[in-house]
């Protein structure tokens, strides 16, 4: 029973994996949203600049369907954007605090994986530099 209870308990990890994992969150979702409220700028910037062109040039229907897609296409893209910041960031939160999101573990095996290649090509260095030197 014992043994149940502390595999539900959360692992405690170092407080420098803590800390990469945070700024490694709040670099992505940061970057995400930042990404995010520049489109919108640039979404309301040309909804600024077309809306006058549009009156001036109304005969031209082609033109300002053209304009209207491209609008919406950028709103819809600055909301994917924030949206995608945000569940980064809410994933990585769970991660970091220990909760495991979905992928966590796949995450936990790559990077262990890496970790495994990197010792062996630290070795196979090593063993070349000792070969070199004889």
């Amino acid at each position: 029973m014992a043994d149940i209870q502390k595999s539900k308990q959360p692992r405690q990890q170092p407080r420098s994996h803590q800390i990469v994992k945070a700024t490694t969150a709040v670099t992505t979702g940061g970057s995400l949203l930042v990404v995010s409220s520049l489109t919108f700028t640039a979404t309301v910037i040309l909804l600024t600049v077309a809306t006058p062109l549009l009156v001036i040039f109304s005969p031209v229907i082609v033109p300002a369907v053209i304009t209207v897609y491209l609008l919406l296409m950028g709103f819809l893209a600055s909301g994917g954007f924030g949206v995608t910041g945000i569940a980064v960031m809410s994933w990585m939160y769970r991660y970091v605090t220990g909760r495991h999101p979905p992928g966590a573990e796949q995450l936990d095996q790559a990077g262990m994986k890496l970790v495994g290649m990197a010792r062996e090509m630290k070795e196979r260095g090593e063993q070349f530099v000792l070969q070199a030197a004889q």
